[in-house]
């Protein structure tokens, strides 16, 4: 028999959870990017509304649903209909993968946070980050050449997650979380305290409320708000699902869920602030044109803020090292959410105590990862982001949408989420899931497998060729084995 369902301590704890997974990597330098370039200030129009629209209303239905059943994602399908099981797997796996990558990005800002202190990138953080840290090729060989640093980091951050996860769960997740979460905040309030008396500062923040009303009619513009909820509050990976399966009787889903959304969402603009403070310093100080400063991902952590950091001097070795601080911590948070779906997945289909899963799926994902602290390493992770990111996660949603919002009693989502919460959903949330949630992630999803497949040079199509290999194959053959849990065919859960 599986080990006895475990509770979340407390509804603070399950917060910090939450909030944690939501504030990563993307709400540093994804966000930013993505503001300034689709009209700036008014781009908050169109991003409040998709928050409103879309992003909580998934994550009512991921909450709804992990509530009801507290199940894995595995079971709660199994038990929908039989046939929904290789789904389940389809979603784990694609959340695994994503992990294993992840990872070794948290690992590159590892190496930085110890470089920080004394600026060790030199005059030129470009050169140094692409030749001396990554160590690129584009030569297929660069997969057979391992980037010593890089391996270590990712070993030493991999550890850090099995250490955390492998616990119980507030004892690990929980109490990390309850601790990382808030010491983050104070990091990024102290770093936008600081930016806001930076020289400059003002035209950097500036582009943040100075709108583009033109952009409001660019279809493109709407696209890339929804994108960037679907991402911030990572929708589609079962995360809300797993961390709401924890929740004790009495929960108040909705405004749990509310409260969340809005709390990433407040990050990741006040961030912004921060950033966008610290990048017109940059403007003023060096006279960059700010467009070829705002870039996106790792551009914008590991090359343009050593810059900003080279020119602020003495400052730059105290702010640096918080700013690295800031986005491991980020990184551990949503890192320990995204192992949790595979392990709670695997642990009870398999009936497999909690260390156990936990040590089998970090051997795996580290064995993964070694791939990505190659030569090539760097090339093969976009390759690996963009095709999950741009077309697996989004055709993952998709899938959930019609489960629960046509295959499942959707009414009996509204029942869980109404008895205890004290805002409740109706008839508009239903027509939310089943009618504009799909249709918004289809035309994302197109746009996104088309962009995805023709910016690809051969190599990249050939990575996205073997990974949708991988996402058939394995999914069918985890639902295919027996499970070795007496309970996990028991369709009667909590319908």
């Amino acid at each position: 028999m599986s080990e006895k369902k475990v509770e979340w301590e407390s509804n603070f704890a399950f917060m910090m959870a939450m909030i944690g997974s939501a504030v990563g990597l993307g709400n540093i330098w994804r966000f930013p990017n993505v503001l300034y370039s689709n009209g700036g200030g008014s781009f908050m129009i169109p991003y409040i509304i998709s928050l409103f629209l879309l992003g909580i209303s998934f994550v009512l239905v991921e909450y709804a649903v992990g509530f009801r059943f507290k199940k894995s994602i595995g079971r709660i399908l199994f038990s929908i209909s039989k046939k929904l099981e290789p789904i389940a797997w389809f979603i784990v796996l694609i959340v695994f993968l994503i992990t294993t990558y992840y990872i070794c990005v948290v690992g590159w800002d590892l190496i930085y946070v110890l470089l920080s202190f004394t600026k060790a990138w030199g005059a030129n953080p470009d050169a140094f980050f692409t030749h001396s840290v990554l160590q690129s090729t584009n030569s297929i060989t660069g997969i057979f050449q391992i980037v010593p640093i890089v391996l270590a980091s990712v070993a030493a951050i991999w550890f850090m997650i099995w250490f955390i996860v492998k616990r119980d769960l507030n004892e690990g997740i929980g109490k990390v979380s309850k601790i990382l979460l808030p010491v983050l905040c104070l990091i990024v309030v102290i770093i936008v305290i600081f930016s806001l008396t930076l020289p400059g500062a003002s035209s950097g923040y500036m582009q943040i409320f100075t709108p583009d009303w033109n952009a409001l009619t660019d279809l493109n513009v709407w696209l890339a708000a929804f994108g960037q909820i679907v991402f911030s509050l990572s929708l589609g990976m079962a995360i809300a699902m797993t961390y709401a399966s924890y929740l004790p009787e009495k929960s108040k889903l909705v405004d749990s869920a509310i409260t969340v959304a809005f709390s990433n969402s407040a990050f990741e603009v006040f961030n912004s602030i921060g950033i966008f403070s610290i990048l017109g310093f940059m403007v003023v100080s060096t006279g960059i044109p700010f467009n070829e400063l705002v870039t996106e991902g790792s551009g914008l952590a590991f090359v343009v803020f050593p810059q900003v950091f080279n020119t602020m001097g003495t400052m730059g070795s105290i702010i640096g090292p918080l700013f690295f601080i800031c986005i491991l911590f980020a990184g551990i948070t949503s890192t320990i959410a995204l192992l949790e779906v595979a392990t709670y997945a695997i642990s009870e289909k398999f009936d497999i105590k909690r260390k156990k899963a936990v040590t089998m799926i970090c051997i795996a994902g580290f064995i993964i990862s070694i791939i990505f602290a190659t030569s090539l390493g760097s090339t093969i992770l976009g390759a690996f982001d963009a095709f999950l990111n741009n077309f697996a996660l989004l055709l993952a949603i998709f899938i959930e949408c019609i489960i629960f919002g046509w295959i499942y009693d959707f009414d009996k989502l509204i029942e869980t989420l109404n008895k205890d919460s004290r805002i409740k959903v109706g008839k508009t949330w239903k027509v939310v899931i089943k009618f504009i949630l799909p249709i918004c992630i289809a035309v994302l999803w197109i746009q996104g497998a088309y962009s995805t497949i023709t910016s690809s040079d051969s190599l990249r199509l050939v990575i996205m060729v073997i990974l949708s290999a991988v996402l058939i194959i394995l999914p069918i053959i985890f639902a295919k084995l027996p499970a070795k849990n007496k309970d996990y065919y028991n369709e009667e859960l909590n319908e």
